[in-house]
């Protein structure tokens, strides 16, 4: 166990992230170089190995945090690797990418700070790669069934790997010309490196995972990859479609059509494609303009970090939002995640550079004015009223705009092209592909397909994506072998309790 007393006599102490004007001279990972132990070691101490260990509620996938949490005390990083392992397929990306809503609810935030949880994954997980213990883990006999799985996010891959090592045939489909997903071209380097993702598809493929790229699954006959879903469908024994939430929000606004407005997503897969090679210069950069974000989520942060080290003259950040204060108030009691103040990393680079936080809060945009050749230069807001988010007369302002980037987040997966339609999908009433407690699509013609992650969630935390594909797996298992050994995170307090995570936990 860890130390008893840790929580008492040792503060709370983050590894500290590279210095601003370091890392935005390049395009490394903020705490690239950085010592992580031993003072992950010490900070692993102040877990108090509580009897109900609330973080595992906090958490999505149920992570074994106090478990691995006394071996990295221990410095048994073997041990604390497998407990990692054991609910999480990728801890060295929720490691980097994860908010850590298992922090929000430690028990220690009651009266004082929480665990540095989130830091202890991400060493565990780095420690455990320099140590080589990410072997592959292919299965001992083979099911005879096949599975293709749509989508190679952080669910998809999830899904796909818990397929395989449970004996599945498995085909990943991808759109993209590259494996990943979102991992692949919409998170920043910064954020993480994609040799983080490079060597986890190495270790799949090893395991008996096979990847198709530039695959449109429902795309229109003749265009190039495409392929009918009733077709793959009828080529595989079940089918998991965990093609993410990729359809994106609008700003119908007069000026819309000016050019230099784009979506953030867009900005973001250029500006890694760069890092991939396959620009010398992004086609949408930030050099030399002034940058509005419209949004202010985490795609929005992305963006500022980006166009920061591309060399923008100025970067605001516009979030409708009233600004959050800096504690909880009565309706987010702990241990539930609150909406506070919080700060990214990229809002501490916009901080060093400019002296200010970059966001401006409870505004929304009225209109975008162009210049004579057609191109946005400057944007005019408006503070609103924070309950009904309309208008204050009297509030109206002009900002500078060179370049707009809408982060207005997704509202379902894709409704172009034929995916819904071929398999026989219906839409929930939230826009999302509709399915079933136990992870099934719901229609009469999807028998045997499944809907994990975002396209049935609706957009949300990498955690989550892990989860549900880990949980989807598990269906998909019990629907073609009649059983299953694999488990199933359940967030009960979240989304209701699977038919399978009922009878897993003794539930009724």
């Amino acid at each position: 166990m860890t130390d008893p007393f840790g929580f008492l006599r040792i503060p709370r102490r983050p590894v500290p992230a590279r210095p601003v004007e370091e890392r935005l001279g390049d395009w490394h990972e903020v705490y690239a170089g950085q010592a992580l132990l031993p003072l992950v070691s010490e900070q692993a101490d102040r877990c108090m190995d509580c009897g109900i260990p609330f973080c595992h509620s906090g958490c999505p996938l149920g992570n074994l945090i106090p478990e691995w949490n006394a071996y990295a005390a221990h410095g048994d990083w073997r041990a604390a690797y497998e407990r990692l392992h054991a609910t999480n397929n990728f801890p060295e990306v929720t490691g980097r990418l994860c908010p850590a809503p298992c922090e929000d609810a430690c028990v220690l935030t009651i009266n004082a700070d929480p665990v540095t949880i989130k830091n202890v994954e991400q060493a565990i997980a780095d420690e455990g790669l320099r140590r080589g213990y990410m072997a592959p883990m292919p299965p001992e006999r083979q099911s005879g069934k096949s599975v293709a799985v749509i989508g190679s996010g952080p669910a998809g891959l999830a899904a796909a790997q818990q397929l395989t090592r449970a004996g599945h045939g498995v085909a990943v489909h991808e759109r993209a010309d590259r494996i990943g997903g979102l991992l692949r071209y919409g998170i920043p380097a910064f954020k993480m490196e994609k040799d983080c993702l490079d060597r986890r598809i190495e270790q799949m493929r090893a395991e008996g995972t096979t990847f198709v790229t530039g695959a449109e699954i429902g795309g229109a006959p003749g265009t190039s990859g495409a392929v009918g879903a009733a077709e793959l469908r009828g080529r595989f024994d079940a089918v998991v479609v965990a093609v993410g939430a990729e359809e994106r929000r609008e700003l119908p606004v007069p000026g819309r059509e000016l050019r230099g407005i784009h979506q953030a997503m867009d900005y973001l897969t250029f500006a890694n494609r760069v890092r991939e090679g396959d620009y010398a210069v992004s086609p949408v950069t930030a050099e030399g303009r002034h940058v509005v974000i419209v949004g202010g989520g985490d795609t929005g942060s992305d963006c500022l970090g980006t166009a920061l080290r591309q060399g923008a003259l100025s970067v605001v950040q516009l979030d409708i939002n009233p600004e959050p204060g800096p504690g909880r108030t009565d309706g987010e009691p702990w241990p539930v995640y609150p909406k506070v103040y919080r700060i990214s990393h990229a809002h501490e680079e916009a901080r060093g550079r400019e002296g200010a936080d970059p966001r401006l809060f409870a505004c929304a945009t009225l209109r975008f004015e162009g210049d004579s050749a057609g191109r946005v230069r400057a944007l005019h807001l408006t503070a609103v009223e924070p309950l009904a988010r309309t208008p204050l007369t009297g509030t109206e302002r002009v900002i500078p705009a060179g370049l707009v980037l809408l982060a207005l987040g997704f509202s379902g997966p894709e409704r172009a092209g034929g995916l819904r339609e071929q398999l026989g999908l219906e839409l929930d009433d939230r826009g999302n592909f509709a399915r079933g407690v136990d992870f099934a699509a719901a229609g009469g013609r999807a028998r045997g397909v499944f809907v994990a992650g975002d396209a049935g969630r609706g957009q949300s935390l990498v955690v989550w994506a892990i989860a549900e594909g880990r949980a989807a797996a598990a269906a998909v298992d019990h629907y073609l072998t009649g059983s299953t050994s694999l488990p199933a995170p359940v967030a009960a307090h979240d989304r209701p309790m699977t038919a399978l995570g009922r009878l897993r936990y003794g539930k009724t």
